[in-house]
């Protein structure tokens, strides 16, 4: 069965933290797949965006700066930080009983649908860049990929390919997995 932005959500919560208890504990400043950051920095980007997701469930004000790095904002035992994190979105995505529900978000009033699905996704692509950074091999759900590759039929290229979204789409091979050539298509090294 396809998921919506919810189940995208909440399994990628799941997702995400499967990855982050698996890092070793002398990896979280290895080098990652996103140019410039480290594992750590990439925790810090997810749990920032993590942070605001459960603002604007909540109903609470919202502040966001970026860090840089971002994993300047991580303490010294990431995992922890990041279970708390993790804790707080689930009990936020609990209170969620319409979708279609107009929340403020920093790009102005949007459902909770729309608000959810960016961060959904990236908590499967973050997932893999710190599973990468770490020596973890994962693959990436069907159901994720499927609305992934949904989601981004409908946003023009102009949108999705510029710094801090996708780099240039890179060519999979014909026998690439299904992980490999949506990580292809938003411009990350499979083979990392």
């Amino acid at each position: 069965m396809a998921w919506d932005a919810l189940d995208l959500y909440t399994h990628g919560l799941d997702f995400f933290s499967e990855v982050v208890d698996a890092v070793p504990v002398d990896s979280w400043n290895r080098a990652s797949p996103c140019a410039g950051w480290t594992g750590k920095d990439v925790l810090g980007h997810v749990g920032a965006g993590t942070e605001m997701g459960i603002a604007i469930l909540s109903g609470k004000p919202m502040a966001y700066e970026a860090v840089d790095p971002p994993g300047s904002v991580v303490p010294d035992d990431p995992a922890s930080w990041w279970r708390d994190l993790a804790a707080a979105a689930r009990t936020a995505l609990a209170t969620v009983e319409d979708l279609d529900r107009v929340v403020e978000s920093p790009a102005g009033p949007r459902s909770v649908r729309d608000g959810l699905s960016f961060p959904g996704v990236d908590l499967f692509l973050h997932g893999w860049d710190l599973a990468a950074a770490t020596g973890q091999k994962v693959e990436l759900p069907a159901e994720a990929i499927a609305f992934t590759e949904q989601m981004f039929t409908h946003i023009p290229d102009e949108v999705s390919r510029q710094p801090g979204v996708f780099g240039p789409a890179l060519e999979a091979p014909a026998d690439a997995s299904a992980t490999d050539r949506l990580l292809s298509f938003t411009g990350r090294d499979p083979s990392f």
